[in-house]
């Protein structure tokens, strides 16, 4: 590869005094011959935290004629300040400020594109909606348009107990300190500062169930006009971001492609599962477009390419079978709403005659959902379905004599009474093979108070009937010949989804409506293809100590008690404790999930993380604690929480919360 030369540390000034820590990879040559810029924005620590990603990414990056900048966001990693929340207007107008310094460079040629994945995609799609003059494209990875809809705080109207889970992960993350080698004496009064002033984050989120003016800040669906550069958007099937994908293709009206994989929360040059692809030479070709002007063909390929995933039973899949297909616009004139009718117990092409269907589900039914996000470790996909399909209430289509694909999201339409003021409908599309296995396809939920908005919930009347509609999450499957689609429907998701105070049964008026988007191109389309992935040298790691990796769904005869329990010793999906050897500082995150749930009781839930996360080298050991738990009654939920930090074994830090928050038709 040609020369490149990396910065490990430098500050950027912002106006107001502040100063974010940057790292920088540069062609050797860029001082006498300027090139654009690639700036990744997040608060993960780009000294340690991702130093093991961004190494062969943003090295690569360097080697093949652009200057990538990863830089720690206010209050992380070696950056000045404090980090309150997430997507803060603070954040948004400091990244305009990054973006004009870059632009400033004498190695800049004054262009600027912004890449991330996750908070870095999120905040990449923000930052362009402020229009920054130098920024001329962004690259959006697994991320999403609404903050309400399509997060890890809420899904449906209900509350996604992932809030916890991720709030919990953020305590630990913004417990960590700057490193002294970089920032000197004066990290130890900066980090004492970050400990007294942390944010209790589970419940900063949970205290917004409507969709209010919090999460309307930062999603750009709010007002799609207000980007105006390109955008290309990318995710994976296994990801949980997925759906922001089809609606920024529709929503947006500049220049824009998709990509979708068979991928979880990775960027596809590390893609699992697989196929990776070859991500970095894609990148590259839409930065050379929008940022060189060096026209490789880019845009004139299908505005969304996409994975049609098939079958294979039902647990982990590495690489997952299936192929690419291309679609030029989106939405897609090749692909077309077929209408399924139900009937009591089966799904039809012909709408049948009036019926009545019942149905209430333990409220531990769910434990075949496998995580909310997938990461790309084993364990975390949906098991076989037929688990929950059991306490369901299931519509099964007829067995096919030819292949059905979908590309897009499957809708029902359907008119239902609850018992209760308050219920959740949850559905499930599945592929059933002629051995009786499930696999899951695609899945939706919604909280019924929220049927008609998000923003302003209505309780329900018990026994009266309401017409429902509930978009399922976008998929790319197909289903093969000898195999059915089923339809099932439940009254929890759990341990996906917060159940909601009562044990609600729903009656189901047929002929209710299942919507396909059902793509009739089959192998026609343009071909779609990608080269084999490629990066640059990795950071020299060393492996301490393995990893371990534990799930386990349990249910107890006698109590009826459900418990999912899932741990992650020495890294927090298996990796293992590390040692980053160029700059002696060792990892280990290690995190346990309980969540207990009893099936005729949902008020009995209750969700416990313990945490722990070790990093440092000898004379400098940092050891942080973390402790959190939610429980409810019918009225309100209760956080608590605990972290505990220490420094040499010198304790540094005890924080405690306990906070009640009103449920509010949740």
């Amino acid at each position: 590869m040609p020369a490149i030369r990396t910065i490990e540390h430098v500050f950027i000034p912002l106006a107001d005094g502040t100063r974010l820590a940057a790292r920088l990879w540069l062609p050797e040559d860029a001082e006498a011959r300027p090139v654009p810029a690639i700036l990744e924005y997040i608060p993960y620590r780009k000294r340690d935290g991702t130093r093991g990603r961004d190494e062969p990414m943003h090295g690569w990056f360097a080697a093949n004629g652009y200057a990538a900048i990863r830089v720690d966001m206010r209050g992380s990693g070696e950056s000045d300040g404090l980090l309150h929340d997430e997507y803060l207007p603070q954040e948004l107008g400091d990244a305009c400020e990054v973006i004009a310094w870059l632009a400033a460079q004498s190695w800049c040629t004054g262009a600027v594109g912004m890449m991330g994945k996750s908070w870095g995609g999120f905040n990449c799609l923000q930052v362009a909606a402020l229009r920054p003059p130098a920024l001329k494209a962004v690259l959006t990875v697994c991320s999403t348009d609404d903050r309400y809809a399509d997060d890890i705080h809420f899904m449906g109207g209900c509350l996604l107990n992932d809030n916890l889970w991720w709030g919990s992960i953020m305590l630990a993350y913004q417990a960590r300190p700057a490193d002294p080698a970089l920032v000197g004496e004066a990290w130890r009064a900066q980090w004492q500062q970050r400990l007294d002033q942390l944010p209790f984050f589970p419940a900063l989120w949970l205290a917004h169930q409507r969709r209010d003016a919090y999460w309307r800040h930062g999603s750009i669906c709010e007002d799609f006009s207000a980007v105006q550069c390109p955008v290309f958007a990318v995710g994976g099937w296994g990801d949980a971001y997925t759906n922001a994908i089809p609606r920024l293709l529709e929503g947006l009206r500049g220049p824009r492609l998709g990509l979708i994989g068979p991928w979880a929360h990775i960027y596809p040059q590390d893609g699992v599962p697989g196929p990776a692809i070859g991500f970095l030479q894609e990148a590259k070709r839409w930065w050379d477009h929008w940022l060189k002007g060096e026209d490789h063909g880019i845009m004139a390929e299908p505005m969304l390419r996409a994975f049609i995933e098939e079958w294979s039973p039902p647990g982990h899949r590495d690489p997952a079978p299936g192929r690419f297909v291309g679609e030029m616009r989106w939405p897609s004139p090749g692909i077309a709403a077929e209408t399924l009718h139900l009937a009591p117990g089966v799904l039809r092409s012909a709408a049948g005659v009036g019926a009545e269907v019942s149905f209430s589900s333990p409220a531990w039914t769910g434990m075949a959902a496998g995580e909310w996000m997938g990461t790309g470790v084993a364990g975390e996909e949906p098991t076989d379905q037929r688990h929950d399909d059991a306490f369901s209430c299931l519509f099964d289509g007829e067995i096919l004599e030819e292949s059905l694909e979908l590309l897009g999201a499957a809708v029902l339409e359907v008119e239902l009474a609850s018992d209760k003021p308050l219920a959740q409908l949850c559905a499930r599309l599945c592929d059933v093979a002629p051995d009786g296995s499930s696999r899951r396809i695609a899945y939706g939920v919604l909280n019924l108070s929220h049927r008609d908005s998000h923003a302003e919930p209505e309780a329900l009347e018990p026994g009266r009937f309401y017409p429902v509609r509930l978009q399922l999450g976008d998929c790319g499957y197909a289903l093969a010949p000898g195999h059915r689609l089923r339809l099932a429907l439940s009254t929890a998701y759990w341990p996906l989804i917060w159940p909601s105070p009562e044990a609600a049964r729903l009656t189901l008026r047929c002929p209710g409506r299942l919507n396909l988007p059902v793509r009739r191109g089959g192998e026609a389309g343009p071909a779609v293809s990608f080269e084999p992935p490629e990066s640059a040298a990795r950071a020299p790691i060393t492996q301490l100590a393995a990893g371990r990796m534990a799930r386990i769904a349990a249910l107890d005869l006698l109590t009826n008690q459900a418990s999912y329990v899932t741990e992650g010793e020495g890294g927090l999906f298996g990796e293992g404790v590390l040692r980053f050897d160029e700059i002696d500082t060792s990892l280990s995150h290690s995190l346990r999930r309980e969540l207990t749930i009893k099936g005729d009781d949902p008020l009995s839930a209750r969700y416990r993380l313990t945490e722990s996360y070790d990093m440092g080298r000898e004379g400098w050991r940092i050891h942080i604690e973390v402790k959190t738990g939610m429980h409810a009654d019918a009225h309100d939920f209760f956080l608590d929480g605990e972290i505990k930090a220490s420094l040499n074994g010198e304790p540094a830090a005890d924080r405690r919360w306990n906070i009640r928050i009103p449920r509010d038709l949740l």
